[in-house]
């Protein structure tokens, strides 16, 4: 089984204008939008999409989250969240006019009791399952819970399957723990180190640091510069971008690291593996909301 963990999802409201902001006056939209996720449960969608059987984690509040929990077991994802006493999940509003604005909500504060009981649900995780931990942590949550995860799973001596799909210290202290992938993108693996990295061979050079660190598999994402993946058994992999219209930047990493998944866990091959990523980030880009699975076998295809 996979499982992926959001510690705080979302709702996303998108409200569309043909007129720019006027702050301080009454605004009119022309069309609005509403998506459910957060950085899990978006790599949850596109597994489901492609076929992929998985359980979703995590912490839910109120109406909103409800209606969280309600989207994600409609698209057939098996969800388990822990339901908050207090609060609701949060509500991000993102108003798309001559600019884009943003106001992203902080979401409920998550007790002692419920992390508890996500530590519980953590501890049924079997051997050769595979866990999810993407996105950044709550300031309601210990900052080093994803090292918490990991050291519990370690002293349980259950050999799971883990990616980590965080930025810089966040990353950098579960390394220890030796995940199976990291899918830094090549900015953030620069500023891991204080350097700007310029060519392919030295985002390789500092791809293999972070195995030096721990990593198995670094994947290295570099927007429409395509990707690179440097694998445990020392190889490099280099892809470049299909061709199509950018709709969308949102979910398109979550894609990624959900298609990269979904090819290794089907073929065992990580030349596989990178091209369904690619795809599925691409495929996602490509699209108003996350890519459908047909998009992203057709995209596949291409590559």
């Amino acid at each position: 089984m996979i499982y992926t963990v959001t510690f705080n999802p979302a709702i996303d409201y998108v409200v569309h204008m043909s007129d720019e902001l006027k702050p301080g006056m009454t605004n009119r939209t022309t069309k609005e939008e509403c998506y459910f996720g957060g950085k899990g449960i978006n790599v949850s969608t596109i597994l489901m999409n492609l076929g992929i059987e998985n359980t979703a984690l995590g912490f839910v509040a109120g109406f909103t989250g409800d209606a969280i929990e309600q989207s994600v077991k409609g698209k057939g994802i098996i969800a388990d969240f822990i339901h908050l006493k207090e609060g609701i999940s949060r509500i991000n509003v993102k108003i798309k006019s001559d600019e884009e604005t943003e106001v992203n909500a902080q979401g409920p504060a998550i007790s002692q009791e419920a992390l508890d009981e996500l530590f519980t649900k953590i501890d049924r995780i079997q051997n050769d399952d595979t866990l999810i931990l993407a996105g950044s942590i709550p300031n309601t949550l210990p900052s080093d819970i994803y090292e918490r995860i990991l050291s519990r799973l370690e002293s349980q001596g259950k050999k799971v399957l883990v990616v980590v799909d965080a930025t810089k210290d966040l990353l950098k202290k579960v390394l220890k723990y030796h995940p199976f992938l990291i899918k830094p993108n090549n900015h953030e693996l620069g500023e891991m180190f204080d350097v700007v990295l310029t060519s392919d061979d030295e985002i390789e050079l500092y791809a293999k640091k972070l195995q030096e660190m721990g990593a198995r598999n670094v994947l290295i994402s570099m927007a429409g510069d395509g990707s690179m993946l440097i694998t445990e058994d020392g190889q490099r992999f280099r892809l470049g971008v299909p061709k199509g219209k950018v709709k969308n930047s949102v979910g398109a990493g979550d894609s990624m690291v959900a298609g990269f998944i979904a090819g290794y866990m089907e073929s065992g091959n990580y030349e596989t593996a990178l091209k369904m990523g690619t795809a599925s980030g691409s495929a996602t880009a490509f699209s108003d909301d996350l890519a459908s699975g047909e998009a992203i076998r057709d995209l596949y295809k291409t590559l």
